[in-house]
């Protein structure tokens, strides 16, 4: 099967939301600007530090990040979640509280009636993360 990648669009803190991430996950984090792409000279200065592209990349994890909005705005929404699969339940404790930092936690890391533990919640950039660990 192909690989799903997740991309966020975020309203200008694409680099701040980039680096939590690379915090909380790890992994290596590339970042291209605005300016720094050929188009650069038909843009206004103002745009220049706006993310076009930003990659996170940690093993099997890839998330990609821009702050190019389209016309209608950025409107965030229930309707998506990141879903992180840990190894164990020790790996997935530490991503949920680093992620929860300065978010909401939705439901408490806690074992279900499947008996798998889960968790979810919405971070400080209002995206929302399902936690799991079977």
């Amino acid at each position: 099967m192909n690989k799903i990648v997740v991309y966020l669009t975020f309203n200008g803190n694409c680099t701040e939301a980039m680096r939590f991430y690379q915090k909380c996950l790890g992994g290596k984090l590339q970042i291209q600007r605005l300016g720094e792409s050929p188009a650069s000279n038909q843009l206004p200065n103002s745009l220049n530090q706006y993310v076009l592209q930003a990659n996170l990349c940690n093993g099997s994890v890839e998330i990609i990040g821009t702050d190019l909005v389209s016309d209608e705005g950025l409107q965030r929404g229930n309707s998506v979640a990141m879903m992180l699969v840990c190894k164990s339940k020790r790996e997935m404790n530490q991503y949920f509280k680093k992620l929860a930092i300065g978010g909401k936690v939705l439901s408490p890391v806690q074992r279900n009636f499947f008996g798998v533990w889960f968790g979810t919640l919405q971070d400080r950039y209002e995206n929302y993360w399902l936690m799991q660990y079977v």
